[in-house]
C-alpha cells in the first residue's frame, strides 16, 4: 500500500554501504522524500527484496514501485545519485513504533530508594531494615541509608558511621558505595548502589527459572 506523505513528521533513514549490502538505522530527525516527493532526476534503486538494482530514471523506478503496490523511498539523499529504495513504508514505521514501545518498556528505570536507621537500632530492626535495602538493590535500585539523630545523639555520629560501615560490610557482594557517609543537618547519609555484575547475575538466575519451569510445562 502507498504511504501518504506527511510533512512535518519525525524520523528518517539512513543507510549506508557495506561490503556486502545496505544497513538501515532509524534516526530522530525528518521524514525522508517518498514517492513524488523525490525530485532527483536519477537514484540507484534497491528493491523490495534488497537487491540492487542498479540506476534509474526516478520516474521508472517509481513505476516500478507503483506497480508492486510499494512505496519508492529516498534513503539516502546525498549520495551521487540519491539512493531510493522500494519498501511498504506503512508497515516499515509501524514496525520501528512497536520496536520503540517495546524497547521502552523493556528499559528498566533505576530509583533511588530510602532506608532510614536509628544510631542505637537493635538487632532485630537492623536485619529487617537490611533485607529492604537487599530487595531495593535486587530491583536494580540506588539506596539511600539515612541514620536520624536526636538530640544528645548529636554528639555521637561514630554511632551511625558504625552502622553504616556494618551495613556495606554486609552488602559488599550486592552493592558499592556511590557516596560516602556525610552529616547533613541531624543526618548522617550514604549512597549505595548495585553491583552491575550481581543484578546481571540475579537476572541470569532467574530466567535459568523460567526456563526450567517451560521445560517442565
Amino acid at each position: 500500500m502507498r504511504y501518504p506523505y506527511a510533512p512535518g513528521a519525525t524520523g528518517f533513514l539512513l543507510w549506508r554501504e557495506s561490503a556486502k549490502d545496505w544497513e538501515v538505522s532509524a534516526i530522530a530527525a525528518q521524514e525522508p522524500r517518498l514517492n513524488e516527493e523525490i525530485n532527483a532526476r536519477e537514484c540507484r534503486l534497491i528493491g523490495f527484496d534488497g537487491t540492487q538494482m542498479g540506476i534509474y530514471v526516478t520516474a521508472e523506478a517509481q513505476r516500478v514501485a507503483d506497480s508492486q503496490g510499494l512505496d519508492l523511498v529516498e534513503i539516502a539523499p546525498n549520495a551521487e545519485p540519491p539512493v531510493c529504495r522500494i519498501m511498504d513504508y506503512g508497515k516499515f514505521k509501524y514496525d520501528q513504533a512497536i520496536k520503540a514501545k517495546q524497547a521502552r518498556k523493556n528499559q528498566s528505570k533505576i530509583e533511588t530508594k530510602e532506608m532510614k536507621f536509628r544510631p542505637k537500632i537493635d538487632v532485630g530492626d537492623y536485619t529487617t531494615k537490611k533485607k529492604h535495602v537487599l530487595r531495593f538493590l535486587d530491583g536494580g535500585n540506588k539506596v539511600k541509608i539515612t541514620i536520624m539523630f536526636r538530640g544528645r545523639e548529636m554528639a555521637h555520629p561514630e554511632l551511625g558511621l558504625t552502622i553504616l560501615e556494618r551495613l556495606a560490610d554486609d552488602l559488599k557482594e550486592m552493592a558499592v558505595i556511590e557516596s560516602q557517609p556525610k552529616m547533613e543537618g541531624r543526618n548522617m547519609h550514604m549512597l549505595i548502589a548495585p553491583l552491575p555484575s550481581a543484578v546481571a547475575a540475579k537476572k541470569k538466575k532467574e530466567n535459568e527459572k523460567k526456563e526450567e519451569g517451560n521445560d517442565h510445562a
